[in-house]
């Protein structure tokens, strides 16, 4: 047996996490979140419709707590489209900066995000240092 049957092959995101980091945000790292953000526009699109086509299908129903139960599920749904909806534009700015190559950096350093960051919440436009400085700010106005 060949020893490199005998080892499993790396996934795409292994490999892209396992990359040296001068060798970030190279043309495969972007065709992989490229392409994870198309999905993530694709399925982020089906469950809105999804949600819409539940919402307007409401059941025949005559008992006042069916009738709300129905109502909290419809509440539900349309925060589930809220948020959904407020994703779409941001996958959309984060596709853009893809194409103008600046994806996987920082909007406010320039410093790199981080592949296990931008695997974890591949819109993310800010670095860990410069995303708790912002929230923290954001909570001191908030008081």
């Amino acid at each position: 047996m060949e020893a490199s049957k005998s080892v499993p092959e790396l996934t795409l995101e292994q490999k892209i996490l396992n990359a040296p980091e001068d060798d970030y945000m190279n043309a495969e790292q972007l065709a992989f979140f490229k392409q994870r953000l198309i999905e993530l526009h694709d399925e982020t699109r089906a469950h809105i419709r999804e949600a819409k086509t539940q919402i307007l299908n409401k059941p025949d129903v005559t008992d006042p707590s069916d009738k709300a139960t129905w109502e909290e599920q419809c509440s539900l749904l349309i925060r589930i489209v809220e948020r959904e909806q407020r994703l779409l534009p941001k996958i959309q700015q984060s596709l853009e900066r893809i194409r103008l190559d600046t994806y996987g950096y920082c909007e406010e350093s320039g410093e790199p995000i981080g592949i296990p960051r931008l695997l974890a919440r591949p819109t993310t436009e800010y670095c860990v240092d410069v995303k708790a400085v912002l929230e923290m700010k954001e909570h001191l106005r908030q008081e």
